[in-house]
């Protein structure tokens, strides 16, 4: 297991998924902001760890109150959860998790600071070490999607890189594994910041699963011409009706597959379901730099003045999609008042 984010000591140390595949370069923090920098510059990414990320920067910010941190302890708390919280707008569990932390924050009006302080640390942990569960849950309920001698096509990445624990689409693939099975992948690149290059493929390889990288216009032949079982890819915010926000690309990957007759799978902590969304199209979707797309590791591959759109994210409709594997098990259609989100309270809160 890759130890993506870890709270310790009243620290963060997190992986930098900047500088891989090339370097493996940990980052120690106790300062909130550093991980918001971080969160915003995909240092920390996917949905998951996005979540895990914020909990822990909230609990940065009570020790920092605690020690006597500029202005009234409450209001420093409630300014990381809004400096978090601005970071990215896509994925929910972001807003899940700095919710959780702002019950915590508001209960017992009559404990010290560092009282508050160490009730946020124990919550940000809970919501890691559920993370690390959920994660062994999606794997175990995926795997059984994952057929001996089967070819299975990803897309951007849903590993341990983008979670506290295991990943969720590579989770599957990690408890499949696990259980004897021999099966292929192929890893979409994922333009324009090549995740799966850098990061799934890394993740993969580095756990011995035979990979194979391709380019995002490849899939659709690669379905055609050498045979494509499953596809499983994460996501970043799912409606009640199935529709589902996922890296850019992954909406293409799900026509390519239903003309393909390939089952298209979402795997997903019930955090990342939206209770408030009756369907995708209100997802709000990140837009990102330009620069994104007209350069490439760091070298120009467009005219300068040439416009670009960059959404980071599109939306697959749950039409589209033939099963959601959460924590809870594995969801197919319809999913209209099935798909439940956990509520904010966790089992630390309700024990204590």
């Amino acid at each position: 297991m890759i130890e993506t984010i870890v709270l310790r000591d009243g620290q963060v140390r997190f992986l930098d998924q900047t500088r891989l595949p090339a370097d493996e370069i940990y980052v120690t923090t106790a300062d909130w902001r550093v991980l918001a920098d971080a969160i915003r510059r995909l240092a920390i990414r996917g949905a998951p760890a996005i979540g895990v990320a914020a909990a822990m920067g909230v609990a940065l910010a009570g020790r920092e109150a605690m020690a006597g941190g500029p202005g009234d302890p409450r209001s420093a708390v409630e300014a990381a959860i809004a400096g978090l919280g601005a970071t990215r707008p896509t994925a929910v569990n972001l807003f899940w998790a700095l919710e959780r932390m702002r019950r915590v924050a508001a209960q017992g009006g009559d404990l010290s600071s560092a009282e508050r302080a160490r009730s946020l640390e124990a919550e940000a942990e809970a919501i890691h070490l559920e993370d690390l569960e959920m994660s062994r849950r999606i794997g175990a309920h995926g795997a059984e999607l994952v057929s001996e001698g089967a070819r299975v096509l990803t897309h951007c990445n849903a590993g341990g890189l983008a979670t506290g624990g295991l990943g969720t689409a590579l989770a599957v693939l990690y408890a499949a594994q696990a259980a004897g099975k021999r099966f292929e992948v192929l890893v979409d690149e994922t333009r324009p910041l090549l995740q799966g290059a850098r990061l799934t493929a890394w993740e993969l390889t580095r756990a011995g699963i035979p990979t194979t990288l391709i380019t995002d216009s490849m899939a659709g032949a690669a379905m055609a011409r050498l045979g494509v079982d499953r596809v499983v890819v994460g996501a970043d915010r799912i409606a009640q009706n199935g529709d589902t926000a996922n890296k850019i690309g992954t909406y293409g990957l799900a026509l390519l597959a239903a003309a393909h007759s390939v089952p298209f799978v979402v795997a997903a902590p019930s955090s990342t379901i939206d209770p408030a969304l009756a369907t995708g199209a209100q997802i709000p979707i990140e837009e990102r730099s330009a620069a994104e797309v007209r350069t490439l590791g760091g070298h120009s591959t467009a005219p300068a003045g040439v416009q670009v759109w960059n959404p980071a994210f599109d939306v697959t409709p749950g039409r589209l999609v033939a099963a959601i594997v959460t924590e809870a098990g594995v969801i197919r259609p319809p999913y209209a008042g099935r798909l439940v989100t956990p509520s904010p309270s966790s089992p630390a809160q309700k024990a204590g």
